[in-house]
């Protein structure tokens, strides 16, 4: 990496620390419907990674921690969970979390998912949930989580397919850029919702990183809500990359935008509420 390419990692680190710092309460305060939301991928996320009683296991970027109190229970009392995350404010929410559910078994870390500080060779699985898009270098992201386990040991990633097939984020984006003034980006540009849903690219990555028996699964993840304004109000309160989109507008062209994305994602309404459409993928790999 160039030294221009570095520097220009570190403030994109530093501007998704600062959302996720922002955007960390609304998130958790919004867990039951993630949960409602990412339930059965989660599951099957853990089933492909081997989380399994007595493991040792990495969480990568783990956000409030939904999905580590998952894996806590998987592993049991016997068990070591490792939630590692950018964001210091949201790693103290998972970390209330799991003393608030009784798991002993869990601790916290403030980790760049790209240098994990952990020692090599010490996890049974590895687990990233809607997190490894975030990384500008993917690829290091894997080749660390790949360094952290065992021989034989497995990974299990989620991220969001291809723009055509999550269309309730592909509004979201191009309605925040058209009011920040911004031109439309390359949907696969690193670091971005939708960066790592070009098909192949995530087996091609594992492949490079060093894993073996890599398989992708698409899973389909419609969001239910009552309205789309209750998906504005989450979005709203904790999607730290639309927030650091629409940062620099003031308070009437932010609104604005809101309406205007509000408008079209009634689309998805129907008499039953409101059901946006999400394909994600499930990447599974072994050391």
């Amino acid at each position: 990496m160039s030294e221009a390419e570095a520097i220009a990692s570190n403030a994109f680190k530093a501007a998704t620390r600062d959302q996720w710092e922002k955007a960390a309460q609304g998130w958790n305060d919004h867990t039951p419907q993630i949960r409602a939301w990412l339930r059965s991928a989660t599951d099957a996320m853990l089933e492909m990674a081997g989380v399994r009683q007595g493991a040792r296991v990495l969480d990568v970027a783990a956000g409030a921690g939904d999905q580590t109190l998952d894996v806590a229970r998987r592993v049991g009392p016997d068990g070591y969970v490792l939630a590692v995350d950018l964001s210091p404010a949201i790693l103290e929410l998972a970390k209330a979390n799991a003393q608030k559910a009784g798991h002993r078994n869990v601790a916290t870390q403030v980790a760049d998912g790209e240098q994990l500080q952990v020692d090599e060779a010490t996890f049974d699985a590895a687990v990233s949930r809607l997190g490894l898009m975030f990384l500008p270098d993917p690829l290091q992201g894997l080749r660390e989580m790949r360094r952290a386990l065992k021989p034989g040991g497995g990974i299990c990633t989620m991220v969001f397919s291809k723009p055509d097939a999550n269309p309730c984020i592909a509004i979201l984006m191009s309605t925040a850029f058209k009011h920040a003034g911004l031109p439309a980006r390359d949907p696969f540009q690193p670091g971005s919702l939708l960066s790592l849903g070009k098909p192949g690219l995530l087996d091609e990555l594992y492949k490079r990183a060093g894993f073996r028996d890599v398989a992708t699964t698409k899973i389909d993840a419609p969001f239910r809500l009552p309205s789309a304004a209750d998906y504005l109000a989450f979005i709203r309160a904790s999607a730290s990359p639309i927030q650091q989109i629409l940062g620099k507008l003031d308070g009437g062209a932010r609104d604005a935008a809101w309406m205007e994305m509000e408008e079209r994602l009634k689309v998805f309404e129907n008499a039953s509420g409101w059901e946006g459409p999400n394909e994600l993928l499930l990447t599974a790999g072994r050391c």
